[in-house]
């Protein structure tokens, strides 16, 4: 059975009395350890997707799916254990908090899970040694570069060991140089840890790392493409 599944997914936003039709009918199937690229003009619902596969939103129409939960009929107080458990975000821009080092940063997911302290201390300095930020714990975003802030991002995302990892344009506001690495690690937490990663993305270079492409266009599903050579190792 696939990890995440969305059937006949509609989303509709109104604004003032105009209603928006974000997803009209969508139908997609992550397995568990792949990785997905999302691709798509702007507009053409990528987002109202993110949200949704990270239980931020529901649906109007038709079923989302994780694993056996059906999201649109989990109370607000579910859906929160859901994401806190089995989803992390990575975003475009780093959503850090400044006045805090990078080992508080990682640890403050597990402080909302109720995770004891000498735990939380100890996995977030684990999570950060594996991102290879193991001699910059204590140090604040604006004492980092652009990408080891992404790769804090990355280890605050793992830190409740979730299934599935959300990234919503995470080399965007980084060279390509600089993002090289980040898309590794991604393809590494597929390959190693059997992560299932879903990629938002523009460039069709973060794309390369992917198992399948999946492009949408006006809220619908355009194409969807086995990538060979893509991140994933799958039997």
């Amino acid at each position: 059975m696939a990890l995440l599944r969305m059937e006949a997914v509609t989303k509709e936003y109104k604004l003032g009395k105009t209603v928006v039709h974000a997803l009209r009918g969508l139908d997609i199937e992550v397995e568990r350890g792949e990785i997905v690229a999302i691709m798509g003009p702007s507009g053409s619902g990528k987002s109202t997707l993110m949200h949704i596969l990270g239980a931020l939103d529901t649906p109007t129409g038709g079923q989302a799916i994780i694993d056996a939960s059906d999201l649109g009929r989990l109370s607000e107080r579910q859906l929160v254990v859901l994401r806190g458990q089995r989803v992390g975000f990575v975003f475009q821009t780093f959503n850090l908090i400044g006045t805090l080092s990078a080992l508080r940063n990682v640890e403050l997911p597990m402080i909302f899970q109720g995770v004891a302290r000498r735990e939380r201390h100890r996995r977030a300095r684990f999570l950060l040694e594996r991102v290879g930020l193991g001699d910059r714990i204590g140090h604040k975003p604006n004492e980092l570069s652009g990408g080891e802030r992404q790769r804090v991002a990355i280890a605050r995302a793992l830190a409740n060991d979730p299934e599935i990892i959300l990234a919503d344009e995470p080399t965007g506001n980084l060279d390509t140089e600089t993002g090289a690495p980040i898309l590794a690690l991604l393809r590494e937490l597929s390959r190693r840890d059997e992560k299932t990663v879903i990629l938002v993305t523009h460039d069709p270079e973060a794309a390369e790392i992917a198992d399948r492409i999946v492009r949408l266009r006006d809220g619908r599903v355009a194409t969807d493409e086995r990538h060979e050579g893509g991140g994933a190792s799958h039997a």
